[in-house]
């Protein structure tokens, strides 16, 4: 019986790692895709934003010097809320923008932030306007007639609900080098790079 006992731990003890091993891999496929670094990246800064927010548009540059700085992606997503009477249009205008180049779109959103104070329903169009002259880039009298951009604002609005976002802004570091916590969220600013020292560390 000894002899027994001892031939079947080492298998018990294999098991149980091939079981740990499995469900590890588990969780790591259940982290949601938009938690991951951009093919090519081991860290990042993902980044949930409404163009009306007053603290998206304070955070906005913040995050930016740091991806320059630490030379990682920043990934930025369509967040509009429901209380804010602009954003959701804001945010299909920079998706038409992102179909030229999604620096472009980018620069309309830090565009839209720079004048944030100055612009309202009714003269938003006429900022993008200006932004579309500036930049050269035409600009149509209907924007989305078949529903394309407003279409990935949805969708990147479902994914942020998916992840349990209720606020703007909501920022996470990614990183593709701790399986066992692949994301963290940045409560305070300030936190911001000692998050992503800590996440760049093997």
């Amino acid at each position: 019986m000894k002899n027994r006992s001892q031939k079947k731990f080492p298998l018990l003890w294999l098991l149980i790692f091939v079981a740990s091993a499995a469900l590890g891999a588990v969780a790591a496929d259940a982290v949601n895709p938009v938690l991951r670094p951009p093919k090519g990246a081991q860290v990042a800064l993902v980044v949930f934003e409404d163009l009306q927010c007053p603290q998206c548009r304070r955070v906005a540059p913040i995050l930016e010097q740091a991806a320059k700085t630490y030379k990682i992606p920043l990934v930025r997503h369509d967040f509009p809320l429901p209380l804010h009477n602009w954003s959701y249009q804001a945010a299909v205008m920079a998706r038409y923008f992102d179909a030229t180049s999604k620096t472009l779109g980018n620069e309309f959103r830090d565009y839209i932030f720079s004048n944030q104070l100055e612009i309202n329903p009714q003269n938003l169009r006429g900022y993008a306007e200006k932004f579309a002259t500036e930049h050269k880039v035409g600009l149509p009298f209907l924007i989305d007639p078949q529903g394309k951009f407003a279409a990935e604002v949805n969708a990147d609005r479902d994914i942020g609900k998916e992840v349990k976002i209720d606020h703007t802004p909501t920022v996470y570091v990614v990183s593709s080098r701790h399986p066992e916590k692949p994301y963290v969220e940045m409560k305070e600013i300030n936190q911001l790079y000692a998050l992503i020292d800590a996440m760049m560390k093997e």
